[in-house]
């Protein structure tokens, strides 16, 4: 008989998402880090890993879902338990690396545990955007130039294990998604003087890293989302099909009716 299934929840809309379709699952929370989970949601520290399996081990957990923002989180090696120090050594030397590099690192940890590590979207299917999702206004044939640059932008710095964003206006990149995240990118390009966009609005292009595990640390999209690419007068975004999630759909597809932009999922 399975075992139960534990959500790991960080910031954000998606573990609540998760919860609502799992009601069932075991919540688990860390101290420091918000989540908006309800009811019952046991709290962890990063430093005391033996812990967190103990406690799911305990409890008949055999899965396990990533969900939610985090930031690279500070560590206290004066409280580490004996289980962290021992994973220790591995995880400063792939925070050495981008986040493929760490969250690697992250997943076969929990798999050494006897957890299997499930993604968002097996458990959800309908948070990933379909392919021929659209919706909004009609991208110009500028704009679709513009996608087709910003893949390529992407698909050249995959290898790099650096972001899943990048922005073009006139064949031009305004921006590429680091470590900062999403929304600082939206705003380095909001501030970006209107000459450099070659007098056109651009796009804001999401896409999965080549190799990247889908499991953890897919890329989300989300009505925040929606108001930081209309605040950074572009013209739309476009995801890569069954890559992407979605997280409050409709609310998603309100933004884009509002700020009048285009949403489209394409297989790129």
């Amino acid at each position: 008989m399975a075992g139960k299934l534990a959500i790991l929840a960080c910031s954000g809309a998606l573990p609540v998402r998760i919860s609502q379709a799992r009601p069932d699952a075991v919540k688990v929370g860390f101290q420091g880090v918000p989540n908006d989970l309800q009811g019952d949601v046991q709290l962890h520290r990063f430093e005391k890993m033996g812990d967190l399996f103990e406690g799911l081990k305990a409890q008949g957990v055999d899965r396990v879902v990533f969900a939610g923002a985090l930031a690279r989180p500070p560590l206290d090696p004066a409280v580490f338990d004996p289980t962290m120090m021992r994973l220790a050594p591995r995880l400063m030397a792939a925070m050495q690396g981008g986040d493929d590099a760490l969250l690697t690192q992250v997943i076969e940890i929990f798999e050494d545990q006897g957890f299997a590590v499930m993604g968002a979207h097996e458990l959800v299917p309908d948070l990933t955007a379909e392919e021929g999702l659209s919706f909004g206004a009609m991208p110009s044939e500028v704009d679709l130039q513009d996608v087709s640059r910003a893949w390529d932008i992407l698909m050249a710095l995959s290898p790099l294990d650096v972001g899943q964003g990048c922005v073009v206006a006139g064949g031009q990149c305004l921006g590429i998604e680091t470590i900062q995240g999403t929304d600082a990118l939206l705003r380095f390009v909001a501030d970006t003087p209107e000459k450099l966009r070659r007098n056109h609005k651009g796009v804001y292009v999401k896409a999965a890293k080549r190799g990247q595990d889908l499991r953890i640390d897919m890329p989300v999209i989300g009505p925040q989302t929606i108001a930081a690419v209309a605040k950074a007068g572009l013209a739309g975004v476009v995801v890569e099909a069954d890559r992407v999630m979605i997280v409050e759909r409709q609310e998603t597809m309100d933004a884009v009716e509002k700020a009048g932009i285009f949403l489209s999922a394409q297989v790129l």
